[in-house]
Protein backbone atom coordinates (compact mmCIF):
# COMPACT_ATOMS: atom_id res chain seq x y z
CA UNK A 1 0.00 0.00 0.00
CA UNK A 2 1.37 3.40 -0.74
CA UNK A 3 0.76 6.89 0.89
CA UNK A 4 -1.34 8.10 -1.86
CA UNK A 5 -3.13 10.45 1.11
CA UNK A 6 -0.30 12.68 1.06
CA UNK A 7 -0.99 16.56 0.12
CA UNK A 8 2.12 17.79 -2.73
CA UNK A 9 3.15 21.19 -0.44
CA UNK A 10 6.06 21.72 -2.97
CA UNK A 11 3.84 21.89 -5.75
CA UNK A 12 0.97 24.38 -7.15
CA UNK A 13 -1.36 26.66 -5.32
CA UNK A 14 0.77 27.47 -2.06
CA UNK A 15 -2.85 28.15 -0.60
CA UNK A 16 -4.52 25.50 -2.34
CA UNK A 17 -1.73 23.11 -0.96
CA UNK A 18 -1.65 24.08 3.01
CA UNK A 19 -5.92 24.82 3.07
CA UNK A 20 -6.06 21.19 2.01
CA UNK A 21 -3.57 19.93 4.19
CA UNK A 22 -4.99 22.49 7.02
CA UNK A 23 -8.92 21.35 7.18
CA UNK A 24 -7.70 17.57 8.49
CA UNK A 25 -5.48 18.99 11.01
CA UNK A 26 -8.68 21.23 11.48
CA UNK A 27 -11.40 18.05 11.60
CA UNK A 28 -8.74 15.89 13.74
CA UNK A 29 -8.17 19.43 16.74
CA UNK A 30 -11.94 19.68 16.72
CA UNK A 31 -12.33 15.92 17.24
CA UNK A 32 -9.90 16.20 20.08
CA UNK A 33 -11.61 19.29 21.78
CA UNK A 34 -15.27 17.71 21.32
CA UNK A 35 -13.97 14.61 23.45
CA UNK A 36 -12.47 17.06 25.54
CA UNK A 37 -15.24 18.90 26.09
CA UNK A 38 -17.55 15.37 26.32
CA UNK A 39 -15.28 14.64 28.95
CA UNK A 40 -15.64 17.93 30.74
CA UNK A 41 -19.62 18.35 29.68
CA UNK A 42 -20.01 14.66 31.50
CA UNK A 43 -18.25 14.93 34.63
CA UNK A 44 -19.65 18.31 35.46
CA UNK A 45 -22.87 17.04 35.07
CA UNK A 46 -22.75 13.35 36.06
CA UNK A 47 -19.86 13.34 38.74
CA UNK A 48 -19.07 14.58 41.91
CA UNK A 49 -18.90 18.22 42.64
CA UNK A 50 -15.33 18.69 42.95
CA UNK A 51 -14.69 16.47 39.92
CA UNK A 52 -14.81 19.33 37.02
CA UNK A 53 -12.35 21.18 38.73
CA UNK A 54 -9.74 18.21 39.76
CA UNK A 55 -9.19 17.63 36.05
CA UNK A 56 -9.06 21.12 35.15
CA UNK A 57 -6.63 22.11 37.86
CA UNK A 58 -4.54 19.54 36.99
CA UNK A 59 -3.89 20.53 33.20
CA UNK A 60 -1.05 22.43 33.58
CA UNK A 61 0.57 19.31 35.35
CA UNK A 62 -0.65 16.82 32.82
CA UNK A 63 1.12 19.27 30.08
CA UNK A 64 4.53 19.60 31.94
CA UNK A 65 5.43 15.60 31.21
CA UNK A 66 3.17 15.25 28.19
CA UNK A 67 3.64 18.43 26.38
CA UNK A 68 7.60 17.69 26.75
CA UNK A 69 7.35 14.20 24.83
CA UNK A 70 4.94 15.94 22.15
CA UNK A 71 7.10 18.22 21.58
CA UNK A 72 9.78 16.27 20.91
CA UNK A 73 7.80 13.67 18.28
CA UNK A 74 6.87 17.34 17.02
CA UNK A 75 10.58 18.09 16.42
CA UNK A 76 11.11 14.76 14.94
CA UNK A 77 8.40 14.79 12.42
CA UNK A 78 10.08 17.75 11.19
CA UNK A 79 13.31 16.04 10.38
CA UNK A 80 11.58 13.17 8.50
CA UNK A 81 10.29 16.66 6.45
CA UNK A 82 13.16 18.02 5.40
CA UNK A 83 14.63 14.69 4.22
CA UNK A 84 11.00 13.73 2.50
CA UNK A 85 11.29 17.45 0.93
CA UNK A 86 14.45 16.52 -0.88
CA UNK A 87 13.99 13.20 -1.73
CA UNK A 88 16.20 11.17 0.34
CA UNK A 89 15.16 8.03 0.35
CA UNK A 90 17.36 6.30 2.88
CA UNK A 91 16.98 8.88 5.61
CA UNK A 92 13.13 9.29 5.10
CA UNK A 93 13.10 5.63 6.32
CA UNK A 94 15.75 5.74 9.54
CA UNK A 95 14.07 9.12 10.73
CA UNK A 96 11.16 7.29 11.01
CA UNK A 97 12.29 4.50 12.35
CA UNK A 98 14.34 6.74 14.58
CA UNK A 99 11.27 8.75 15.52
CA UNK A 100 9.39 5.21 16.33
CA UNK A 101 12.61 4.25 18.76
CA UNK A 102 12.26 7.40 20.33
CA UNK A 103 9.14 7.30 21.54
CA UNK A 104 8.90 3.61 23.13
CA UNK A 105 12.18 4.99 25.70
CA UNK A 106 9.50 8.26 26.28
CA UNK A 107 6.77 5.82 27.33
CA UNK A 108 8.84 4.45 29.93
CA UNK A 109 10.42 7.35 30.84
CA UNK A 110 6.80 9.34 31.15
CA UNK A 111 4.85 6.41 32.76
CA UNK A 112 7.55 6.83 35.64
CA UNK A 113 8.08 10.29 35.64
CA UNK A 114 4.00 10.81 35.77
CA UNK A 115 3.10 8.01 38.25
CA UNK A 116 5.79 8.97 40.90
CA UNK A 117 5.62 12.65 41.05
CA UNK A 118 2.54 13.88 40.38
CA UNK A 119 1.22 13.03 43.65
CA UNK A 120 3.53 15.64 45.16
CA UNK A 121 3.36 18.12 42.38
CA UNK A 122 -0.47 18.41 42.88
CA UNK A 123 0.13 19.03 46.23
CA UNK A 124 2.89 21.95 45.44
CA UNK A 125 0.26 23.87 43.36
CA UNK A 126 -2.07 24.19 46.59
CA UNK A 127 -4.86 22.18 45.29
CA UNK A 128 -7.90 22.35 47.82
CA UNK A 129 -7.93 19.58 50.22
CA UNK A 130 -11.40 18.73 48.68
CA UNK A 131 -10.38 18.49 45.63
CA UNK A 132 -7.11 16.70 45.88
CA UNK A 133 -8.68 13.24 46.04
CA UNK A 134 -10.73 13.31 42.77
CA UNK A 135 -7.22 14.94 41.16
CA UNK A 136 -4.91 11.74 42.41
CA UNK A 137 -6.96 9.57 41.01
CA UNK A 138 -7.82 10.88 37.98
CA UNK A 139 -4.20 11.67 36.73
CA UNK A 140 -2.95 8.40 38.38
CA UNK A 141 -4.72 6.53 35.73
CA UNK A 142 -4.50 9.07 33.03
CA UNK A 143 -0.72 8.97 33.68
CA UNK A 144 -0.22 4.90 34.10
CA UNK A 145 -1.66 5.13 30.18
CA UNK A 146 0.51 8.30 29.19
CA UNK A 147 2.18 5.86 26.39
CA UNK A 148 -0.76 5.88 24.38
CA UNK A 149 -0.76 9.39 24.11
CA UNK A 150 2.91 9.70 23.39
CA UNK A 151 2.81 6.73 20.63
CA UNK A 152 -0.08 8.37 18.81
CA UNK A 153 1.29 11.59 18.78
CA UNK A 154 4.72 10.54 17.34
CA UNK A 155 2.72 8.10 14.76
CA UNK A 156 0.13 11.05 14.01
CA UNK A 157 3.56 13.56 13.41
CA UNK A 158 4.83 10.67 11.04
CA UNK A 159 2.22 10.56 8.50
CA UNK A 160 1.61 14.21 8.73
CA UNK A 161 5.22 15.33 8.25
CA UNK A 162 5.23 13.29 4.40
CA UNK A 163 1.71 15.30 4.03
CA UNK A 164 -1.12 13.21 4.97
CA UNK A 165 -3.16 14.17 7.41
CA UNK A 166 -6.19 12.43 6.42
CA UNK A 167 -5.34 9.05 7.82
CA UNK A 168 -5.06 10.48 11.35
CA UNK A 169 -8.05 12.38 10.61
CA UNK A 170 -10.14 8.55 10.20
CA UNK A 171 -8.55 7.07 13.01
CA UNK A 172 -9.30 10.22 15.89
CA UNK A 173 -13.05 10.32 14.97
CA UNK A 174 -13.02 6.59 15.72
CA UNK A 175 -11.53 7.11 18.96
CA UNK A 176 -12.94 10.51 19.51
CA UNK A 177 -16.72 8.52 19.34
CA UNK A 178 -15.47 5.96 21.44
CA UNK A 179 -14.31 8.08 23.40
CA UNK A 180 -17.75 10.04 24.29
CA UNK A 181 -19.53 6.35 24.44
CA UNK A 182 -17.25 5.31 27.20
CA UNK A 183 -17.85 8.85 29.14
CA UNK A 184 -21.13 8.04 28.95
CA UNK A 185 -21.29 4.53 30.01
CA UNK A 186 -18.74 4.96 32.62
CA UNK A 187 -19.37 8.06 34.06
CA UNK A 188 -23.34 8.48 33.61
CA UNK A 189 -24.49 5.26 33.46
CA UNK A 190 -22.25 3.24 36.21
CA UNK A 191 -21.10 6.99 38.01
CA UNK A 192 -17.28 6.17 38.07
CA UNK A 193 -16.95 9.64 38.18
CA UNK A 194 -12.90 10.54 37.73
CA UNK A 195 -12.51 7.10 36.85
CA UNK A 196 -14.26 6.70 34.35
CA UNK A 197 -13.36 9.98 32.70
CA UNK A 198 -9.72 9.21 33.10
CA UNK A 199 -10.05 5.50 31.35
CA UNK A 200 -12.26 6.80 28.24
CA UNK A 201 -9.44 9.20 27.73
CA UNK A 202 -7.16 6.68 27.71
CA UNK A 203 -8.58 3.53 26.21
CA UNK A 204 -9.72 6.44 23.16
CA UNK A 205 -6.11 7.10 22.58
CA UNK A 206 -4.79 3.78 22.52
CA UNK A 207 -7.05 2.65 20.11
CA UNK A 208 -6.10 5.89 18.06
CA UNK A 209 -2.24 5.09 17.75
CA UNK A 210 -2.97 1.12 17.63
CA UNK A 211 -5.17 1.96 14.07
CA UNK A 212 -2.05 4.81 13.40
CA UNK A 213 0.32 2.13 13.82
CA UNK A 214 -1.43 -0.32 11.54
CA UNK A 215 -1.96 1.81 8.83
CA UNK A 216 1.94 2.83 9.18
CA UNK A 217 3.14 -1.10 8.82
CA UNK A 218 0.83 -1.22 5.88
CA UNK A 219 2.98 1.30 3.88
CA UNK A 220 4.94 -0.87 1.62
CA UNK A 221 6.86 2.21 0.21
CA UNK A 222 9.77 4.81 2.11
CA UNK A 223 6.96 5.81 4.51
CA UNK A 224 6.48 3.42 6.22
CA UNK A 225 7.07 1.31 9.42
CA UNK A 226 9.19 -1.97 9.12
CA UNK A 227 9.16 -3.66 12.36
CA UNK A 228 12.36 -5.19 12.36
CA UNK A 229 13.79 -1.43 11.50
CA UNK A 230 12.73 -0.08 14.45
CA UNK A 231 15.23 -1.36 17.01
CA UNK A 232 18.06 -0.22 14.65
CA UNK A 233 20.32 2.43 16.25
CA UNK A 234 20.81 4.97 14.18
CA UNK A 235 23.30 7.41 16.31
CA UNK A 236 23.42 10.61 14.36
CA UNK A 237 19.70 10.24 13.75
CA UNK A 238 18.67 10.38 17.19
CA UNK A 239 21.12 12.77 17.67
CA UNK A 240 19.36 14.66 15.30
CA UNK A 241 15.97 13.81 17.20
CA UNK A 242 17.07 15.62 19.80
CA UNK A 243 18.43 18.48 18.82
CA UNK A 244 15.54 19.21 17.25
CA UNK A 245 13.16 17.75 19.64
CA UNK A 246 14.61 18.56 22.82
CA UNK A 247 14.63 22.26 22.84
CA UNK A 248 10.60 22.39 21.46
CA UNK A 249 10.35 19.65 24.15
CA UNK A 250 11.66 21.94 26.93
CA UNK A 251 9.57 25.08 25.77
CA UNK A 252 6.40 22.99 26.49
CA UNK A 253 7.50 21.73 29.74
CA UNK A 254 8.87 24.94 31.06
CA UNK A 255 6.14 27.05 29.70
CA UNK A 256 4.25 24.78 31.44
CA UNK A 257 6.01 25.46 35.41
CA UNK A 258 4.90 29.30 34.54
CA UNK A 259 1.19 28.05 34.07
CA UNK A 260 1.67 25.78 37.06
CA UNK A 261 2.51 29.17 38.68
CA UNK A 262 -0.68 30.85 37.48
CA UNK A 263 -2.94 27.82 38.19
CA UNK A 264 -1.83 27.89 42.09
CA UNK A 265 -2.89 31.50 42.04
CA UNK A 266 -5.48 30.78 40.44
CA UNK A 267 -6.72 27.75 43.18
CA UNK A 268 -6.27 30.71 45.93
CA UNK A 269 -9.53 32.11 44.83
CA UNK A 270 -11.34 29.02 45.42
CA UNK A 271 -13.14 26.44 43.37
CA UNK A 272 -15.40 28.83 41.79
CA UNK A 273 -12.09 31.04 40.05
CA UNK A 274 -11.23 27.11 39.51
CA UNK A 275 -13.97 25.76 37.60
CA UNK A 276 -14.51 29.53 35.83
CA UNK A 277 -11.08 29.14 34.53
CA UNK A 278 -11.33 25.65 33.58
CA UNK A 279 -14.54 26.67 31.33
CA UNK A 280 -12.74 29.34 29.98
CA UNK A 281 -9.74 27.37 28.76
CA UNK A 282 -12.02 24.44 27.35
CA UNK A 283 -13.78 27.28 25.35
CA UNK A 284 -10.74 28.58 24.23
CA UNK A 285 -8.66 25.52 23.16
CA UNK A 286 -12.37 24.99 21.13
CA UNK A 287 -12.81 28.73 19.25
CA UNK A 288 -8.86 28.69 18.35
CA UNK A 289 -8.79 25.32 16.41
CA UNK A 290 -8.17 27.32 13.17
CA UNK A 291 -5.11 28.57 14.42
CA UNK A 292 -3.86 25.70 15.97
CA UNK A 293 -4.20 23.92 13.03
CA UNK A 294 -1.84 27.17 10.63
CA UNK A 295 0.45 26.90 13.01
CA UNK A 296 0.99 22.86 13.16
CA UNK A 297 0.90 23.52 9.19
CA UNK A 298 3.29 25.48 9.05
CA UNK A 299 6.60 23.50 10.12
CA UNK A 300 5.62 20.87 7.28
CA UNK A 301 5.54 23.30 4.56
CA UNK A 302 8.40 25.14 5.68
CA UNK A 303 10.78 22.16 6.41
CA UNK A 304 9.52 20.28 2.83
CA UNK A 305 10.29 23.44 0.65
CA UNK A 306 13.61 24.11 2.34
CA UNK A 307 14.55 20.68 1.89
CA UNK A 308 13.52 21.32 -1.93
CA UNK A 309 15.46 23.98 -1.64
CA UNK A 310 12.70 26.35 -2.82
CA UNK A 311 13.20 29.36 -0.54
CA UNK A 312 10.35 32.02 -2.65
CA UNK A 313 7.91 29.40 -2.27
CA UNK A 314 8.78 28.48 1.75
CA UNK A 315 8.82 32.57 2.24
CA UNK A 316 5.34 33.04 0.43
CA UNK A 317 3.62 30.60 2.76
CA UNK A 318 5.07 31.53 5.72
CA UNK A 319 3.41 35.50 4.59
CA UNK A 320 0.30 33.93 3.95
CA UNK A 321 0.08 31.82 6.95
CA UNK A 322 0.99 34.62 9.17
CA UNK A 323 -1.86 36.89 7.46
CA UNK A 324 -4.41 34.19 7.63
CA UNK A 325 -3.37 33.14 11.29
CA UNK A 326 -3.68 37.12 13.07
CA UNK A 327 -6.99 38.01 10.94
CA UNK A 328 -8.79 34.64 12.04
CA UNK A 329 -7.23 34.82 15.66
CA UNK A 330 -9.00 38.62 16.17
CA UNK A 331 -12.21 37.17 14.78
CA UNK A 332 -12.41 35.04 16.71
CA UNK A 333 -11.70 36.49 20.01
CA UNK A 334 -14.06 38.94 19.05
CA UNK A 335 -16.78 36.37 18.68
CA UNK A 336 -15.60 34.97 21.76
CA UNK A 337 -16.14 37.69 23.87
CA UNK A 338 -19.44 38.73 22.49
CA UNK A 339 -21.10 35.51 23.31
CA UNK A 340 -18.60 34.59 26.48
CA UNK A 341 -21.66 34.46 29.17
CA UNK A 342 -23.62 32.13 26.83
CA UNK A 343 -20.55 29.80 25.88
CA UNK A 344 -19.59 29.30 29.51
CA UNK A 345 -22.68 28.45 30.43
CA UNK A 346 -22.41 25.00 28.72
CA UNK A 347 -20.07 23.71 31.11
CA UNK A 348 -20.81 25.98 34.58
CA UNK A 349 -23.78 26.66 35.96
CA UNK A 350 -22.93 28.42 39.23
CA UNK A 351 -23.23 32.39 38.37
CA UNK A 352 -19.84 32.97 40.61
CA UNK A 353 -18.10 30.04 38.11
CA UNK A 354 -19.45 32.05 35.07
CA UNK A 355 -18.04 35.16 36.47
CA UNK A 356 -14.87 34.65 36.48
CA UNK A 357 -14.54 32.79 33.67
CA UNK A 358 -15.86 35.80 31.97
CA UNK A 359 -13.56 38.44 33.81
CA UNK A 360 -10.63 36.15 31.64
CA UNK A 361 -12.58 36.59 28.32
CA UNK A 362 -12.39 39.92 28.85
CA UNK A 363 -8.97 40.35 29.43
CA UNK A 364 -7.62 37.70 26.86
CA UNK A 365 -9.86 38.04 23.83
CA UNK A 366 -9.25 40.81 22.53
CA UNK A 367 -5.16 40.15 22.15
CA UNK A 368 -5.61 36.68 20.18
CA UNK A 369 -3.83 38.38 17.23
CA UNK A 370 -0.81 38.28 19.50
CA UNK A 371 -0.89 34.61 20.72
CA UNK A 372 -1.78 33.43 16.45
CA UNK A 373 1.19 35.83 15.46
CA UNK A 374 3.68 34.24 18.00
CA UNK A 375 2.53 30.50 17.61
CA UNK A 376 2.76 31.09 13.58
CA UNK A 377 6.25 32.61 13.76
CA UNK A 378 7.62 29.70 16.04
CA UNK A 379 6.14 27.39 13.34
CA UNK A 380 8.23 29.23 10.80
CA UNK A 381 11.40 29.12 12.82
CA UNK A 382 11.07 25.31 13.69
CA UNK A 383 10.53 24.54 9.81
CA UNK A 384 13.86 26.26 9.80
CA UNK A 385 15.03 24.12 11.92
CA UNK A 386 15.67 27.06 14.77
CA UNK A 387 13.53 25.57 17.21
CA UNK A 388 15.86 26.82 20.01
CA UNK A 389 14.72 30.65 19.18
CA UNK A 390 11.32 29.94 19.92
CA UNK A 391 11.90 28.13 22.72
CA UNK A 392 14.29 30.78 24.54
CA UNK A 393 11.79 33.43 23.17
CA UNK A 394 8.91 31.53 24.96
CA UNK A 395 11.06 30.50 28.11
CA UNK A 396 11.34 33.62 29.09
CA UNK A 397 8.32 35.62 28.45
CA UNK A 398 6.37 32.48 28.54
CA UNK A 399 7.04 31.47 31.84
CA UNK A 400 10.03 33.83 33.34
CA UNK A 401 7.91 36.98 33.10
CA UNK A 402 4.96 35.39 33.90
CA UNK A 403 5.91 34.01 36.91
CA UNK A 404 7.65 37.24 37.64
CA UNK A 405 4.58 39.06 37.08
CA UNK A 406 1.88 37.11 38.61
CA UNK A 407 4.53 35.99 41.89
CA UNK A 408 4.61 40.30 42.26
CA UNK A 409 1.60 41.82 40.72
CA UNK A 410 -1.01 40.09 42.87
CA UNK A 411 0.72 41.54 46.13
CA UNK A 412 0.12 44.47 45.20
CA UNK A 413 -3.18 44.10 43.41
CA UNK A 414 -5.14 41.13 44.76
CA UNK A 415 -7.05 40.91 41.88
CA UNK A 416 -8.03 37.71 39.56
CA UNK A 417 -7.84 39.68 36.63
CA UNK A 418 -4.39 40.91 37.57
CA UNK A 419 -3.40 37.11 37.08
CA UNK A 420 -5.52 37.52 33.47
CA UNK A 421 -3.22 40.01 32.15
CA UNK A 422 0.26 38.17 32.73
CA UNK A 423 -1.52 36.22 29.28
CA UNK A 424 -1.53 39.10 26.73
CA UNK A 425 1.22 40.59 28.33
CA UNK A 426 3.92 38.09 27.50
CA UNK A 427 2.24 36.89 24.02
CA UNK A 428 3.01 40.84 22.88
CA UNK A 429 6.91 40.50 24.26
CA UNK A 430 6.93 37.31 22.42
CA UNK A 431 5.61 38.35 19.40
CA UNK A 432 7.92 42.08 19.55
CA UNK A 433 11.11 39.66 19.36
CA UNK A 434 9.97 37.33 16.97
CA UNK A 435 9.37 40.11 14.14
CA UNK A 436 12.54 41.35 15.03
CA UNK A 437 14.08 37.45 14.43
CA UNK A 438 12.27 37.30 11.11
CA UNK A 439 13.20 40.45 9.83
CA UNK A 440 17.19 40.14 10.37
CA UNK A 441 17.61 36.73 10.05
CA UNK A 442 18.37 34.81 7.14
CA UNK A 443 16.17 31.43 7.54
CA UNK A 444 15.12 30.21 4.59
CA UNK A 445 18.84 29.40 3.83
CA UNK A 446 19.18 27.83 7.31
CA UNK A 447 19.71 24.47 5.98
CA UNK A 448 22.21 25.86 3.99
CA UNK A 449 24.74 26.52 6.64
CA UNK A 450 23.85 23.22 8.05
CA UNK A 451 24.83 20.70 5.58
CA UNK A 452 21.61 18.50 5.69
CA UNK A 453 22.03 17.71 2.13
CA UNK A 454 25.44 16.50 2.83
Amino acid sequence: MNNSKSIDLLNGSIGKGMFQFCIPLFMGQLLQQLYNIADAWVVGNFAESNAFAAISSGGALSFFIVGFFGGMGAGGGIIISRYYGAGDDENIRKSIHSNVLFALICCVVATLIGVTFVPAMLRIIDTPAEVLPYSLTYFNIYFGGISTIVLYNVFMNIMRSVGDSYHPLLYLLFSSVLNVVLDVILVAGFHKGVVGAAVATVVSQGISALLCFIRLIRINDNTGIVIKDIFKWHPRMMREILVQGLPMGLQNSVISIGNIVVQKNINAFGPHAMNGMGAYSKIEGFVFLPITSISMAIPTFISQNLGARKYDRAVKGARMSVIAGVVLAETIGLIYYIFADTALGWFIKNPEDISYGHMQVAVCAFFYCLLAYSHCAAGIMRGAGKSIVPMVTMLTFWCGVRIIYVTTAIRFIPKFTTISWCYPLTWACSSIVFTIWLLISDWPHAYDTQHVWN
